[in-house]
């Protein structure tokens, strides 16, 4: 145990030789680069606890008797006492990382930095104001630029937290390299630091640590502020505005009122042209207009109601230069010498506005009001723009050509694309598929046409006639259709108003000329005459009397031959001839039927007796002569008359078909 000098000795070397240590890893600490930090948070068993590093910064050894600068100080201030034993020395503070000691300890300094501005006519240089924001916990940085509104600049975090480079030489930027008053270069663009917030310069123990490393703070500078946000920001001065009608006192005087007028916009001038209702709304209020257009049902024209927006119309232009270009967006009020206004608006007067030319023809009730009471006119009387009507020129139908009916050739005259005529659809529903058949004679100088025959067919439906021929064997001419279903003209009728045949025309013996031709009738069917005598009103008394008297000996020869006989009796007559043809051998009564009617050449339906039995010989009618003798005697009208119609009741067509298919089939092979 030392005592005295000795110890106090001994203590001074230990000193020294813990102050050259401490010295020795200081200096170590200001030449290393990797400033890397021991892990003392740690768990175990589920539980957090504290542990003391094992290495240093930057992976240095740690000394188990290194001591802390607080027992340092008091080493060199504490004096040398006399004690008896072991000096007694308090026990070393606790160790406490440095990113615990500075935890949510920031430096934030106020600065900006200057941008060039090159494609602006209004700023050459651009002041942007940010904040650099310094964590003391582990050397990093970062730069943030408050957002202002409506910039255009992207702005928020420049740069994001990290160890910024100070130099090539791989060295960073630290705390003490930062103070207020100079300019920091980051990634080629210059920042000057201006202030610093509470903390950085106004916490105690931060500026004894900086006075006792030899950094003294500057004063604080003032921000510039950017000069074309300070423009932005002075007030506009308002334009003084010429003594006159307050337009605030007009709009609250004339509010929700508006003129309205009536005008014609005459637009004939153009192509396809027209006369245009519309309807012109002034607004009091700020003096604009707007001009509506009035639209019909199937006028033709598209559905937009607005033919000019509302707005204020000029009336009289000021004197422009030459060089001066006449089509510009808007209309300034330098550029108007007058604009439109209600006096300009009256009845009867024709305003332009924007080009188009409208005629003012009245006006409502409100406008009238408002002209009486403060321009003091009285006559409102509107003015007529109805349309005169046109003058009809008669059409002059052209005469007709022969193609066709009359009534066909007008609709090429009537219309562009031509349609049928119109037809009359009750009368053809009453009368569809009646018929009135006549037998008539062809008038004519050549002798091989005196014993032509032809059914001429007059169709109730239409009117329309058409004429049949039938054929005749061994005659030279060759039967069928002679005239198509047609309308025939009466002779002496114009093409402008023809007169057609009707069945009044038609009498036994009347003659009608059918295109140039002339034909006598000659008979007529039973059907003729049941239909006229169901009508007789609706025809002339002659011509019904007339087709009377022409079945009238008809009549009176069958009765006379049926007087005798019961008309029931020839029915069982003919009854029992039929039961006896169907025990025979098939008959073909088609062919027997046509040679009746072959030798009737004026269709009267009787035969001469001697040609009637010279007819039933050839064909050998098989049944028995008994009943054949009463069928004929009962069908006789006198000695030399027989009416065969009545005869071929008892021998139908349709009696024997088998015989009709044999001759068919024989005809066809021998063809």
């Amino acid at each position: 145990m030392r005592t005295g000098r000795g110890a106090v000795a001994v203590e001074t070397l230990a000193i020294s030789a813990k102050f050259m240590q401490y010295f020795d890893s200081w200096i170590s600490f200001q030449q290393k680069t990797s400033f890397h930090r021991c892990q003392t948070l740690d768990f175990k068993n589920g539980y957090a606890f504290f542990r003391l590093p094992r290495e240093g910064v930057g992976g240095d050894t740690l000394f188990a008797n290194q001591l802390s600068q607080d027992e340092l100080d008091d080493l060199c201030t504490k004096g040398a006492t006399l004690t008896y034993g072991q000096v007694k020395r308090p026990a070393p503070s606790r160790f406490i990382p440095a990113f615990v000691a500075y935890d949510k300890k920031v430096l934030k300094f106020d600065a900006y930095f200057m941008e060039e501005v090159a494609i602006s006519a209004e700023e050459h240089y651009r002041i942007r104001q940010v904040g650099l924001y310094y964590y003391l916990e582990d050397d990093s940085m970062c730069i943030i630029e408050p957002k202002v509104k409506n910039s255009g600049l992207l702005q928020g975090k420049l740069m994001r937290r990290h160890r910024v480079p100070k130099n090539e030489h791989g060295d960073y930027y630290h705390w003490k390299d930062l103070n207020l008053g100079i300019d920091l270069t980051i990634y080629g663009r210059t920042y000057r630091l201006v202030n610093c917030d509470s903390f950085t310069k106004a916490k105690e123990d931060f500026k004894v640590f900086l006075e006792s490393q030899g950094i003294v703070v500057n004063p604080p500078e003032e921000l510039v502020s950017d000069p074309y946000t300070e423009q932005r920001r002075t007030p506009v001065q308002k334009r003084i505005v010429p003594t006159g009608p307050d337009p605030f006192r007009q709009f609250l005087t004339y509010d929700t009122k508006v003129l309205r007028f009536y005008a014609i916009w005459d637009d004939t001038n153009c192509a396809f042209g027209d006369h245009h209702p519309c309807i012109i709304h002034y607004f009091l209020a700020d003096d604009t207009v707007e001009v509506r257009e009035v639209h019909k049902r199937n006028d033709g024209r598209d559905p937009f109601p607005v033919l000019m927006r509302r707005q204020r119309l000029p009336k009289i232009f000021v004197d422009k230069n030459k060089n001066f270009p006449s089509c510009v967006l808007e209309i300034t009020d330098h550029e108007v010498q007058e604009w439109y206004s209600p006096k300009d608006f009256a009845i009867g007067k024709t305003v332009t506005l924007l080009g188009r030319t409208f005629l003012i023809y009245d006006c409502d009730k409100f406008t009238q009001d408002f002209y009486r009471s403060k321009y003091g006119i009285t006559d409102f009387q509107p003015v007529d723009v109805n349309k005169k009507p046109l003058e009809k020129v008669p059409q002059v139908i052209p005469p007709y050509n022969g193609f066709g009916i009359p009534e066909d050739s007008l609709q090429n005259c009537l219309s562009l694309f031509p349609k049928p005529p119109r037809k009359d659809i009750i009368k053809m529903l009453e009368n569809n598929l009646k018929v009135l058949r006549y037998q008539v004679a062809l008038e004519s100088p050549v002798p091989e046409d005196k014993n032509r025959r032809f059914i001429l067919s007059y169709f109730l439906a239409d009117d329309t006639i058409s004429i049949y021929e039938p054929p005749v064997r061994n005659s030279g001419i060759l039967g069928g259709k002679y005239l198509k279903r047609t309308k025939v003209t009466k002779p002496g009728s114009t093409p402008e108003n023809p007169i057609y045949y009707e069945p009044s025309d038609f009498t036994i013996g009347s003659t009608i000329e059918v295109f140039g031709h002339r034909f006598i009738i000659t008979d007529a069917d039973e059907y003729v005459l049941n239909y006229l005598e169901r009508n007789a009103e609706s025809f002339p008394a002659a011509t019904v009397q007339s087709i009377r008297d022409h079945f009238l000996p008809r009549k009176v020869v069958v009765e006379t031959a049926s007087s005798g006989f019961p008309k029931k009796d020839l029915d069982d007559l003919i009854v029992e001839v039929q039961k006896e043809l169907q025990l025979q051998e098939p008959f073909n009564t088609r062919e027997f039927h046509e040679a009746f009617h072959h030798f009737d050449k004026e269709g009267s339906g009787f035969l001469d007796k001697a040609r009637f039995l010279t007819v039933c010989d050839r064909f050998n009618v098989p049944t028995s002569t008994i009943l054949l003798k009463k069928l004929i005697d009962y069908c006789s009208c006198d000695e030399d008359k027989v009416n065969y119609r009545d005869f071929l009741r008892a021998f139908p067509t349709d009696l024997f078909p088998e015989a009709e298919g044999q001759c068919q089939q024989l005809n066809s092979q021998l063809t």
